[in-house]
């Protein structure tokens, strides 16, 4: 080895070629909250527990988005409807308790390809939000169906 290999001249020289390529490369990084990315055309977001056209939810706590969650990541208790509960769901069963564990969920959709009644649905334009708990990746009922539409009359 001559002097200058031996002092690694070549080598620095060689990262620092890298280093100066890398300052003249258009940056990765964006602005998030004002600029966004494109998304694929197949990009999955947030869950939600779709309604039907009477406002009724779709979800008969049937337990097939469960079980085919790789994660484990849905959790739903079932419960008979009462009474006087007709409009608010379609099937005498239907979900108490749904719940979606954001920190497990893989976003891979095999939920929305289990559900019979087309009840859960990862829309495409939304995306999880960051938070500081964990217990707020828990997504229950109430952040996860679909809000009742409103018909405006004049």
């Amino acid at each position: 080895m001559t002097l200058a290999e031996r002092m690694y001249l070549p080598a620095i020289a060689q990262g620092l070629g890298i280093t100066i390529k890398h300052f003249f490369k258009k940056k990765a990084t964006i602005n998030y909250p004002e600029e966004t990315r494109q998304r694929s055309d197949i990009w999955r977001g947030l869950h939600v527990l779709k309604r039907d056209e009477n406002g009724a939810e779709r979800c008969t706590a049937c337990g097939l988005c469960a079980v085919a969650c790789p994660a484990e990541a849905i959790t739903m208790t079932a419960g008979e409807r009462k009474k006087g509960e007709e409009h608010l769901y379609r099937e005498e069963k239907y979900a108490v308790t749904y719940e979606v564990n954001m920190l497990r969920c893989i976003f891979c959709g095999l939920c929305e390809e289990a559900c019979p009644k087309a009840a859960i649905f990862l829309q495409d334009d939304k995306i999880a939000p960051a938070r500081y708990e964990r217990d707020e990746f828990i997504y229950g009922k109430d952040r996860l169906v679909e809000p009742l539409k409103t018909t405006e009359t004049k």
